[in-house]
């Protein structure tokens, strides 16, 4: 059976720990893979690689650091369908997804490759007589990221290129449940000519996790997950004097207003709420649905949920595969299977899916409940799964107040032919990213991505101009020098007195 290891170094380390996680293949439920757990001084092998790279990468001149960028975009271009069969395997979602992926992983390369212009400083000349004053930014050292399975091409891709841009060095804890991907990522980056050891990669459990949290030589914490590990990793990391970036869960809504086109509504909801198998931070997994709006789209999102074709996500027929292990897929049927008790209408109940030729895999349809109650558990829990809420509010004032009650604030979307209440709503509501008539806002790379509330724990967002100010310390120097006219050695100036 095959193995993944771990990347430290600049090259493939077996495993010496003796521990193993399985890697399935979600459409199959068979085991294909086993990942190396690292122990603590697998860990601290990692950091030490990282913090000797870091001697010549931090000072590093930026056309050394853009050049190797370059030249590792291009090789992510020419492998994307590489990556994308790896985050198929071990993932489940299907191909034209796992490319998607790759795509916005790669706008974030884009946007490192740009670094030049993203570390230009500041200077003010003159502030008193002689005297001028400077603003610039320095990489902070050893930098880690732990990444979800959710994402596990673009997730890494938010982080290690703009920190390696930065001048950082690098260590890469990703998810055990669909490793090889970011081996790849790494072994690209290689290629491209990038120095053995700002890039490394550890696999591991929790044991790999609070070691990167409490080890004395890494300076900062990117993390995308749960909201109780985003919590945990804030709380730990902060107090072992870590900067951190923690994003949490969500349970993003998306108001539907009386004057919205019900089509478009419909579609949006379709392709934000079961996309990737529902398995994303952004999905939208609550639609609030204004005044009599509330039996017709739920009828438009029924009909067109009917039609989604589930698949193992290698046939190019399927436009939803599987969820990524038994016990997960189990977890988001419970939520389906006891909502009526609970005061839902279930609408469409995908628990009993099945795929011909793959019974054994993770499967579960699509499930839309409506009318659901505000203290039921598929509302108050983040299930991450296919499964679609759909709320109903009498007012514009009154749908406004139930996003905003959420604990969490990471996405939301409004759906109206009204500017006014668009303009209205992305200044009321309580969320870190807005969509007008988008249902999935996620920012281009050049912005910042990161919620508000239990969403986001710590102070910088991620990419975008928060990623470069988290992955870098500004320093302020003042100078004054004195005027050749002063004296001491005669360079030839002439004298003015």
């Amino acid at each position: 059976m095959k193995t993944v290891n771990h990347w430290i170094g600049g090259k493939a380390v077996e495993g010496t720990s003796g521990a193993y996680g399985p890697v399935t293949d979600p459409a199959t439920g068979v085991q294909t893979t086993r990942v190396a757990f690292a122990s603590a001084a697998e860990v601290d092998a990692a950091v030490a690689a990282a913090k000797a790279a870091f001697a010549t990468w931090g000072t590093s001149s930026l056309a050394t650091r853009t050049s190797v960028l370059f030249a590792y975009r291009a090789l992510l271009d020419r492998n994307r369908d590489e990556i994308a069969r790896l985050i198929t395997a071990e993932h489940g979602k299907v191909h034209s997804d796992a490319l998607g992926e790759v795509a916005r992983g790669l706008e974030i390369v884009e946007l490192a490759c740009g670094i030049t212009t993203q570390l230009k400083g500041e200077l003010s000349t003159q502030v008193s007589s002689r005297v001028d004053v400077a603003a610039i930014r320095q990489p902070l050292g050893v930098v880690a990221g732990i990444t979800p399975f959710n994402f596990p091409a673009m997730v890494p891709l938010w982080m290690f290129p703009l920190a390696i841009a930065c001048g950082n060095t690098f260590v890469l804890k990703p998810s055990e449940k669909d490793p090889s991907a970011a081996l790849l990522l790494a072994e690209l980056a290689a290629e491209a000519g990038l120095p053995d050891g700002v890039l490394n990669v550890v696999n591991g459990d929790r044991t790999a996790v609070d070691r990167i949290l409490e080890h004395p030589d890494i300076t900062a914490v990117s993390f995308v997950g749960s909201t109780p590990i985003a919590r945990h990793i804030h709380t730990t990391a902060s107090a072992n004097g870590k900067r951190v970036q923690a994003l949490g869960g969500a349970k993003n809504h998306m108001l539907v207003l009386p004057d919205a086109d019900l089509d478009a509504a419909a579609d949006a909801a379709v392709s934000a709420a079961y996309g990737s198998a529902g398995e994303r931070c952004m999905a939208i997994s609550a639609v609030v649905a204004v005044g009599d709006t509330g039996d017709k789209l739920v009828a438009k999102i029924r009909e067109r949920a009917e039609k989604i074709k589930i698949g193992p996500g290698d046939d190019p027929a399927s436009e939803m595969g599987p969820l990524i292990t038994k016990a997960h897929r189990d977890k988001v049927a419970s939520y389906v299977q006891g909502a009526a008790a609970q005061g839902a209408e279930v609408v469409l109940d995908g628990t009993g899916c099945t795929v011909e030729g793959y019974e054994d895999g993770h499967w579960i349809g699509l499930s839309l409940l409506d009318k659901v109650p505000t203290d039921a558990d598929a509302y108050r829990d983040e299930i991450f799964g296919p499964v679609l809420c759909v709320l109903r509010a009498e007012t514009y004032e009154e749908g406004v107040a139930l996003i905003n009650a959420s604990p969490w604030g990471n996405g939301t979307a409004v759906f109206t032919r009204d500017g006014g209440a668009a303009r209205r709503f992305q200044l009321e509501v309580q969320a870190g990213m807005v969509g007008v008539n988008v249902p999935i806002p996620v920012p281009v790379g050049y912005h910042s991505f990161g919620g508000w509330k239990d969403s986001l724990f710590g102070d910088h967002h991620i990419y975008g101009n928060d990623g470069v100010h988290f992955y870098t310390r500004g320093k302020v120097v003042t100078t004054r020098w004195p005027d050749p006219e002063d004296g001491g050695v005669d360079l030839g100036f002439p004298s003015h007195r």
